[in-house]
Order: C-alpha cells, then sequence, then structure tokens
C-alpha cells in the first residue's frame, strides 16, 4: 500500500465466521505522522478499493511498532495469522525472529484495540 505516514504494512487473512476468511493488516506508522490514525485507515481502505477491489479492503488495520521478522529480514506471517486470528498461545517457534520481543508487543496492541 502506498501512503505517506505509513512505513510498512503486512497484510493477512483469518478465519471469519461469515465470508470464511477475513484481511487483517497490519501497519508500522513513520515517526512524523501528521494525520489522525483513523483518517490513515480511511485512506487506506479507499486506495484498496480503488486500486484493487472492495473484497479487499481489510478489516482490520492494526497499528504496532514493529513486524515479526527473522534475521535475513523476512516477515513471519505465519505469526501474524496466529494473532489475527487471536490464537497467540498457538504461534510456536520464535526462536528465528531478529526480535523476538516484537511478537509480545504486537499481541499487546491487538488486545488493546480489541
Amino acid at each position: 500500500m502506498e501512503h505517506p505516514d505509513v512505513a510498512e504494512v503486512a497484510v493477512v487473512g483469518f478465519p471469519h465466521e461469515v465470508k470464511g476468511e477475513g484481511v487483517f493488516a497490519f501497519m508500522i506508522l513513520k515517526d512524523h505522522t501528521h494525520e489522525s490514525t483513523e483518517e490513515i485507515k480511511n485512506d487506506l481502505r479507499k486506495l484498496v478499493r480503488s486500486k484493487i477491489a472492495g473484497y479487499a479492503v481489510p478489516e482490520t488495520f492494526l497499528i504496532c511498532p514493529g513486524l515479526p521478522k527473522t534475521r535475513s529480514g523476512k516477515i513471519m506471517r505465519r505469526i501474524l495469522r496466529k494473532v489475527a486470528a487471536n490464537k497467540p498461545e498457538e504461534l510456536g517457534d520464535i526462536s528465528t525472529l531478529a526480535d523476538p520481543t516484537i511478537v509480545q508487543s504486537i499481541i499487546d496492541a491487538y488486545n488493546e484495540n480489541r
């Protein structure tokens, strides 16, 4: 996604009772962000709707301090899928992450914004 206030986004699917699968976006904002988080989320919804399709618009945008990455920089989407599905107890091995503490920070952000 392209937005001047967004540094990085990871999008994953999660089980949805009605649709079968929902779309969940984990976002890292840039330090100089001037817009409110709701404005940014609305901008991103419009952007996805116009560039991809309405069904691809994430139901949830979670602002988090970082993303779970391996030491080589690969985003561990399996961890994000478990957080999005509210199954943090099923995260599995996180020892290969560059910063394993980021996982708890993401879980905390998820719990604060439910």
